[in-house]
């Protein structure tokens, strides 16, 4: 019987480029990702910002490199892919993490439309973008791995955000089209979808109400924090993760399981 090649869950001297990386999810991801021997560029509108995360990283022992990148610009996300293939000698990862806030009603006239065009444009189309612009280094790389950040929004709904729900809907079916086609490359391409999460957008929330909603919603009755989001991430960007491609996965704590 023919065996099994070696698997290995290291992720050492890996090229990774993690979007959105300046804080919440992305920061502890990219954060993770250095402290396992990957080599991260840290990707975020704010340049400054980044230069943080780096000097972090740095000062633990870690690579990176500190890129500026709005997601929304198509030219932007070409030149800095192959900025960092040129700066890593390659790339292995990539995981689509920016994103923003989009509620807002339907009535809200041309508001709506423009902030419906801003969610697909940054919490979709950029993924597409990303993924085709590094399309060519990871078809190198003997363990491709793409990570797109969705949200329980996608797998359900919250009143007055259409606009995420809709585009955060799209990266799940973003996500399996993408497995489809790249299946047979053998680059594997996965969603995370989390729910209450400790970031920025979760900041403004009052801490009674956060609360009172993981009481009411998760099954483990709490929010969760980034890093517990950034750790499934990981798992899926092993090298050993080379049969999981095409899954949509809640990191929700339970709450797309609980009915009551």
């Amino acid at each position: 019987m023919e065996q099994c090649p070696p698997l290995s869950r290291s992720i050492a001297g890996r090229v990774a480029i993690v979007t959105g990386a300046a804080s919440g999810m992305g920061r502890a991801t990219a954060i993770l990702f250095a402290s396992e021997g990957a080599k991260v560029a840290v990707t975020d509108l704010d340049q400054s910002a980044c230069d943080a995360v780096v000097a972090e990283i740095e000062a633990n022992g870690g690579t990176a490199k500190a890129f500026a990148l709005d997601v929304s610009n198509v030219d932007a996300i070409n030149d800095v892919v192959a900025s960092v293939a040129q700066t890593f000698g390659g790339i292995d990862i990539l995981v689509n993490n920016a994103g923003i806030s989009a509620f807002c009603p339907l009535d809200a006239g041309e508001q709506y439309d423009a902030v419906w065009d801003r969610a697909l444009a940054i919490l979709l189309t950029a993924h597409q973008r990303t993924v085709r612009a590094a399309l060519p280094w990871l078809r190198e790389s003997d363990a491709a791995r793409i990570v797109n950040i969705a949200s329980t929004e996608g797998l359900g709904a919250t009143p007055g955000d259409t606009p995420y729900v809709a585009a955060k809907t799209g990266v799940t079916g973003l996500t399996r089209g993408m497995a489809v086609d790249l299946g047979k490359e053998g680059i594997t391409v996965n969603c995370i979808c989390p729910g209450p999460i400790r970031t920025g957008m979760t900041n403004n929330v009052p801490e009674e109400d956060k609360m009172l909603y993981a009481k009411r919603r998760t099954a483990l009755r709490r929010y969760a924090w980034p890093e517990e989001v950034a750790h499934m991430t990981l798992s899926l960007v092993l090298p050993a993760a080379s049969f999981i491609t095409g899954a949509v996965i809640p990191v929700d704590g339970g709450l797309m399981a609980r009915n009551a």
